[in-house]
């Protein structure tokens, strides 16, 4: 079993008081130890309730991967409502070396659902057994499957975005830096939850928060290490893994970007939201307030508001 976060104490933090007294129970996923952490993060999705899926249709799929690569499996939730839909690319979070096609099954459904458009979750590769760029190239293989086949899924060729969460956020950035700089795929949209941008850690959000619960600057100091190897600190790191590296961010699509206050993250994905807004890229950043790193999970009327919120992002980019 997982052990729980060794957060700091809520009145110490301001969290929000929704969120205050689920602090202390939080599961510790130890990313310094990625099988342990994936079987935590087993134990958790196995306890999660059913989730409604009357309104779509729910299916797995085989496509190609990059050159010399495995094919990718990924799930494609489609509304039971006419097309054509718009489409949303969805990359899982887990610190890079984490987590599948169940770990954010209920968002996708709710995305699905809610906002009406065909979401297609993928399976990419994980860290530390296969490091960048394994995972990024599967999910831009799966973005480039999905563009050839949009007849055939029901979406809207002008009306494909990307997302992710966490460092599912780090590879939707990454992807949509591919495809401008690949000549791939036009993208309407991408949206960026709590997102992995920057393998530097030199904002005051990195340096504060060492012990905030669901994930904290030590977690991010492992998971790039596993993602670029051991001594990476002394590399060049590419875009492509760090989209905060990239030196341009002009002519990419639009963006929303939300950031959590207790979360080591949170610079890092405000100042790339700035950056593209002086690039002249449309972007919206939402930041909440009294919150720690997707708490959006966890159940609570505020985590509903922002999933709603969300939601509605997707549905006014994607949206017929």
């Amino acid at each position: 079993m997982s052990e729980t976060s060794p957060a700091v104490p809520a009145h110490r933090h301001g969290y929000h008081p929704e969120l205050a007294p689920l602090v202390e129970g939080i599961p510790y996923l130890d990313v310094t130890d990625p099988p342990a952490a994936r079987r935590a993060i087993k134990e958790l999705e196995a306890q999660w309730p059913p989730v409604d899926t009357s309104r779509i249709t729910v299916t797995e799929r085989t496509v190609p991967g990059p050159d010399g690569a495995p094919d990718v499996t990924v799930r494609v939730y489609t509304p039971g409502i006419p097309g054509p839909h718009g489409g949303l690319m969805w990359f899982h979070g887990g610190g890079f070396v984490m987590g599948d096609l169940e770990t954010e099954h209920q968002h996708c459904v709710r995305l699905a659902s809610d906002a009406g458009c065909v979401v297609v979750s993928v399976h990419y590769r994980l860290a530390p057994e296969h490091p960048f760029p394994a995972g990024v190239e599967d999910c831009y293989a799966a973005l480039e499957w999905v563009a050839r086949h949009t007849g055939e899924l029901g979406i809207a060729p002008d009306r494909l975005g990307v997302a992710g969460c966490s460092a599912g956020g780090a590879l939707a950035a990454a992807v949509a830096l591919m495809a401008r700089d690949r000549g791939g795929p036009e993208l309407a949209l991408q949206l960026l939850t709590f997102p992995v941008i920057d393998d530097r850690m030199d904002t005051p959000s990195a340096r504060r928060f060492h012990d905030t619960p669901v994930w904290s600057t030590p977690h991010s100091r492992a998971a790039w290490r596993h993602y670029l190897g051991e001594g990476h600190e002394h590399r060049e790191t590419s875009p492509y893994a760090a989209p905060g590296r990239a030196a341009d961010l002009s002519g990419l699509p639009p963006a929303h970007i939300v950031t959590a206050e207790y979360d080591p993250l949170r610079d890092e994905g405000i100042r790339y939201g700035l950056r593209l807004l002086e690039a002249g890229v449309p972007t919206g950043l939402r930041q909440w307030a009294g919150t720690f790193h997707v708490f959006d999970a966890y159940g609570t009327a505020l985590g509903e508001r922002a999933a709603a919120e969300t939601t509605a992002v997707v549905k006014e980019a994607l949206g017929s």
